[in-house]
């Protein structure tokens, strides 16, 4: 179903070469006409219908609106074929429900290119209707009048034939109009001369309408005839005369009648939305045919149903076009445009990535085989996003690289093309164009959003832009709007031949007011608003990276970001820490890093952020940041003494992160056995440094399991009272690790608290110490594949680079091991630990698995315990001694 591409056939001297124009197949969009035309067909066809009730509400008229270049043009074409006769409908497209009935598809191009006047419109629909081979005389005569009135002298059938016309419908419709002509006047026996002269023919007709004569009672059925008759013959009147048309082929018996399917293509250039004179006039049309189906293809969604339009359009409101009105509960400004649309406005959809690879395919091919290799292929669909006037465009390229001698390689198609911008912006006003500009710097936007970074005092023409099909919506967005992929990078990225580019300079200033306007909703938030935070986060950082930025409110909203150690992915693409150049740089690779740091190895966080640390780039709060997650990552890689270091600069400089450091002392001292100073140090921590979980870390080593969950649910509870997701969660996980060792049933429902609190907090290292708790939770049990999932569990840690963590879970292998007796395993588990402990930091681990397995120690200890080193040794025996008991109890 594909024609010749002369475009590209005239590109090359390649005789060998097959161009075609190929159609990807929009199955869809016929659907949605075949439902369309058969729920009319059964309206139509109805007892109750009248083509002259001028007040029933229209359901008539179809839209498809899209994107310049999504091919609606070409779904014109291949509507108006398939609507033709069945041998040129896709087969995959079926049978339409309508099989028998006879459809006349009269296919208008509006643009003005083609030059089509609101006269040319109702002379193609009259001249397709010739088909019939019948005289059409209500609708003939008033249209011979109109004609003698407006082009005196000028002859109806050459005006067809040199428009075109008459080569496309044939030449019976000027006979056909005569012949109306001459039955009328013979009716009213009229002489031969004063027959053949239409002012005298309408006079009598009209008079004798008038007189209801028996002569004319055919005609007289039609109760509007007379007035039009009478009416000035001008472009108002010729606008009414459709109705004459529509009430002819009412009259037409049942085995002549035909259903006229109109397609009116290129509708955004009937005119702008300011002067709607044309479209005035086409609306008419539409009115007046009801038994008429009208296909309307164009950029815009039409506005016939909006009650705003009232006096510039003679028929508005969703009463009149139910199809076309938008749901009451959604402004037109949000209401979502899935692919089927809503109604009979439909949005022309992207080709998926497959219907471009097949489009390309099969536009030049050589003996059968795609001439366009898979690669270039691929390279071409990624950068559409579908759009199929780009996939075109890149077929002309790829001949252009031939001519010039060259093989097309894939980086030959990592290009945008201007020919885009101007087909964007060809219909836009001046300041749509400029609204237009300053949003394609954000991934999505709002309305104050949009006229913000335009610097406009006024919403009208963001009002307006929104109303462009390339313009997508979201309702359940932060901010609702979002630009065409393809669109947006073409605005920003090609070369702008519109008669008013951007300079430089503009494209900065946008980003300014960008970036300002975001620090507004930033600091207008209500509450803990993490979406519009971490929002305002992601475009914020885009526009100072690109266009070298003062952070300004940048590094508040960091702060906040950090607070709740949720670490959503936040850093825009292509961030490079080799080439931090800007503070704005170092921001992003620093959020980056902390973001990652969740699914990298520690020892990569290191590295990225010692690269921040090194540029110097940022302000001094930050920098400690940097110093103080630097000195985390040291601290699970198990490099002690620099992770002290980088704790102890953070504590001294008395920052905002001061608390956190000194926390991280307390760490320090406990994972180097000084109990007794860890806890003297988490008394003076506060809310700020997480006082009650730095206890609960103290306590759980020492068996003291009871204690620890108590400490650990009262950090749960703070920091749930100060809203700190992540911190909630964590202390959470804790508490269920805790109480994994000493109460299996109450470690079930702690640890699907926990998994609830964590969902969509991405902290990795928490996550762990979860399924390490399930592993103590389960310790003893013959069924419950403890080995397996340790092993599996092990990986996992080692691809996080997490040491701590591994030592955590031998410590609940060796309680797995005390409890079943295997003094084999636990030996062996406790050399492990031994010996990954021997830098200093975790040693009493090996302490603590001796104590569960009831071994003496090999060698004094150096661990400081807050009651001694007997106290904690009962304690855990006691642990394994119950869950030994309780084991060999149960059922």
């Amino acid at each position: 179903m594909a024609g010749r591409d002369l475009r590209a056939l005239f590109s090359t001297n390649d005789r060998g070469l097959t161009a075609v124009e190929a159609f990807t197949n929009r199955q869809l969009q016929w659907e949605l006409v075949a439902a369309a035309l058969a729920e009319h067909l059964r309206q139509v066809t109805a007892a109750g219908f009248d083509v002259e009730d001028l007040e029933r509400p229209r359901h008539n008229v179809m839209v498809f609106h899209g994107v310049g270049g999504i091919g609606k043009t070409t779904l014109s074409r291949k509507l108006e074929a398939a609507l033709a006769g069945a041998d040129q409908r896709p087969a995959q497209w079926g049978e339409p429900t309508w099989a028998g009935e006879r459809i006349l598809p009269v296919r208008i191009d509006l643009a003005r290119s083609a030059g089509t006047s609101f006269e040319d419109v109702v002379l193609t629909i009259r001249a397709a209707l010739a088909e019939l081979g019948r005289p059409l005389p209500a609708f003939d005569i008033a249209l011979r009048r109109y004609w003698e009135s407006q082009h005196p002298g000028e002859s109806l059938e050459e005006y067809l034939r040199r428009g075109g016309l008459a080569g496309r419908f044939g030449k019976a419709m000027p006979q056909q109009m005569q012949s109306a002509l001459a039955d009328v006047a013979q009716a009213l026996l009229l002489p031969g001369t004063v027959g053949t002269a239409v002012g005298a023919v309408v006079g009598s007709l009209t008079g004798a309408l008038r007189e209801r004569r028996q002569t004319v009672r055919a005609l007289a059925g039609c109760a509007r005839l007379a007035d039009l008759l009478e009416a000035e013959c001008d472009l108002e009147a010729l606008s009414f005369y459709p109705h004459l048309l529509a009430w002819e082929l009412a009259q037409l018996p049942t085995d002549k009648r035909v259903l006229p399917v109109i397609l009116l293509d290129t509708f955004e250039d009937v005119g702008d939305r300011t002067h709607r004179d044309l479209e005035r006039l086409i609306q008419r049309v539409v009115w007046l045919m009801p038994n008429c189906f009208f296909v309307i293809t164009g950029r815009s969604r039409l506005q016939w149903a909006d009650v705003a339009l009232q006096g510039q359009l003679d028929y508005t409101g969703p009463a009149a076009w139910p199809g076309l009105a938008l749901p009451a509960a959604i402004p037109a400004a949000r209401a979502a445009r899935p692919p089927h649309g809503h109604g009979r406005q439909v949005l022309v959809g992207d080709f998926s990535p497959e219907d471009c690879d097949d489009h390309l395919a099969r536009r030049l091919t050589r003996d059968g085989e795609p001439l366009i290799s898979a690669d270039i292929r691929q390279v071409i669909t990624g950068r559409s996003h579908g759009l199929p006037l780009y996939l075109d465009l890149s077929v002309m390229r790829f001949l252009e690289i031939r001519r010039a001698g060259r093989t097309p390689q894939p980086d030959d198609f990592d290009h945008d093309f201007p020919a885009l911008i101007a087909r964007t912006l060809s219909d836009l006003t001046p300041d749509e164009r400029h609204v237009l500009r300053s949003v394609a710097l954000l991934d999505a936007f709002d309305l104050h959003l949009a006229t913000a970074a335009a610097g406009l005092r006024h919403e009208a023409p963001a009002l307006r832009l929104i109303e462009r099909p390339f313009v997508r919506e979201n309702v359940f967005g932060l901010w609702p709007y979002h630009l065409h992929g393809l669109i947006r990078s073409t605005v920003r990225g090609a070369d702008d031949q519109a008669d008013d580019p951007w300079s430089t300079r503009n494209w900065e200033q946008a980003a300014q007011r960008a970036l300002a306007a975001l620090g507004e909703q930033f600091s207008a938030r209500t509450g803990r608003n993490r979406m519009l935070l971490v929002g305002c986060l992601r475009q914020g950082l885009t526009l100072a990276r690109d266009f070298r930025l003062d952070l300004g409110w940048l590094a508040d909203a960091a702060w906040a970001y950090v607070s709740d150690s949720v670490w959503e992915p936040l850093a825009p693409p292509d961030t490079d820490s080799t080439g931090l150049d800007t503070a704005a740089d170092a921001l992003v690779e620093l959020l980056s890093a902390l973001a990652r740091r969740q699914h990298q190895h520690r020892s990569y966080t290191v590295a990225r952020l010692t690269a921040v640390i090194g540029s110097h780039l940022l302000p001094d709060d930050l920098q400690h940041m940097a110093l103080y997650y630097r000195a985390k990552a040291h601290r699970d890689l198990g490099n002690s003494p620099a992770s002290r270091a980088g704790m102890q600069t953070v504590a001294d400089g008395q920052g905002r992160l001061a608390p956190a450091a000194r926390r991280g002392l307390a760490h320090l001292a406990r994972m180097a056995g000084d109990f007794p100073t860890a806890l003297a140090t988490a008394h003076t921590l506060g809310w700020e440094g997480r006082h009650h979980r730095v206890q609960g870390d103290i306590w759980w080593p020492h068996g003291d399991m009871d204690r620890a969950a108590l400490a650990y649910a009262a950090a749960r509870d703070e920091a749930e009272h100060h809203g700190i997701t992540g911190e909630r969660g964590n202390s959470q996980a804790h508490r269920a690790f805790a109480l994994a060792f000493c109460d299996p049933a109450a470690a079930d429902s702690e640890l699907a608290l926990a998994e609830q609190l964590l969902a969509g907090v991405d902290m990795r290292a928490t996550t762990l110490i979860t399924h390490i708790a399930a592993l103590a939770r389960d310790a003893g049990r013959t069924d419950a594949d403890i080995e397996d999932r340790a092993q599996v569990l092990r990986a996992e840690i080692q691809t996080a680079g997490v040491t701590y963590t591994e030592l955590a879970l031998d410590l609940a292998l060796t309680f797995h091991h005390a409890v079943r007796d295997e003094q084999d395993q636990a030996s062996a588990t406790i050399a492990r630990l031994r010996e990954n402990t021997r830098g200093g930091d975790f040693a009493y681990y090996g302490d603590i698995a001796a104590f569960r397995a009831s071994l003496p120690l090999e060698e004094a200890s150096p661990t400081h315990w807050i009651d001694g080193a007997q106290h904690t040794r009962r304690r855990w025996r006691g642990l394994v001694t119950a869950r030994h008991d309780a084991l060999r109890t149960s059922p």
